[in-house]
């Protein structure tokens, strides 16, 4: 099946899109690095963008999670306009984002880094919900280490357990496999696909290693250049299109 990416992209699932957007464009002064964006992504999945290095993959989900204001179109989330909410607002609606490289606070205590979390996105309950200790027992564990101490897998999951506590509907991560050991990639990737099929989350991660993609990934989207050039199910997601568009 063809699965380069057209004006008319299908939705590739029966529901509604949980995530829409479209027309999304995004300039850093002159230089224009989103181009018309059309995206979807259904309830209750896990959708994956992929892309070379410097494609406008980190700019994408900056705008979405409104770390960043589009130049133009709209974006969507169950079915109301989020296209002009702060971070902070998305935040409250349920959002919860993961940022590359992890930006967890060092010199805070693991425990301190979760509490922090729940501050910033304005929840009323003050106290980390045993969920999360549940999903990384190793964080509870080491609740009283500061994050710097822990290693980079550690830290990988502070980072989602801070996002956790915030008890997000939408999961935004990028690149939550770089530079971990294979063990934590593969544990991370069943909590993800635990967090979509046992608590109904909806996931949208970055992400580079073809392999985690189709074992715990429903679709792809490929970004080149700041487009989509091919989108589709993850069984969709074959070696030429590898080839042409992933491949260094």
């Amino acid at each position: 099946m063809n699965t380069e990416a057209s004006e008319t992209e299908p939705d590739h699932g029966s529901q509604n899109p949980y995530l829409e957007i479209s027309g999304l464009e995004f300039s850093y002064g002159e230089v224009k690095v989103l181009h018309g964006l059309e995206f979807q992504l259904v309830a209750e999945s896990i959708g994956c963008v992929m892309g070379r290095n410097g494609v406008g993959k980190t700019t994408f989900l900056r705008n979405l999670v409104g770390l960043e204001t589009p130049s133009a179109g709209k974006i969507s989330i169950e079915g109301k306009d989020a296209t002009k909410l702060e971070a902070y607002q998305r935040a409250c609606n349920g959002i919860g984002y993961v940022p590359q490289g992890r930006q967890i606070f060092p010199l805070l205590t693991v425990e301190e880094n979760l509490l922090v979390a729940l501050e910033a996105a304005g929840i009323t309950e003050k106290s980390i919900p045993s969920s999360v200790y549940e999903t990384f027992p190793v964080l509870h564990q080491m609740r009283k280490r500061r994050g710097g101490d822990l290693s980079g897998g550690q830290q990988q999951q502070l980072a989602i357990g801070r996002a956790l506590v915030t008890r997000p509907k939408f999961l935004v991560l990028d690149e939550p496999t770089e530079g971990i050991q294979p063990n934590v990639i593969t544990m991370i990737g069943e909590v993800i696909r635990k967090l979509v099929d046992e608590h109904g989350m909806t996931i949208l991660l970055v992400e580079q290693y073809v392999d985690f993609v189709r074992k715990f990934s429903d679709s792809f989207a490929v970004m080149n250049r700041g487009r989509f050039v091919a989108k589709g199910s993850v069984d969709e997601l074959d070696s030429s299109t590898i080839h042409k568009h992933l491949s260094v």
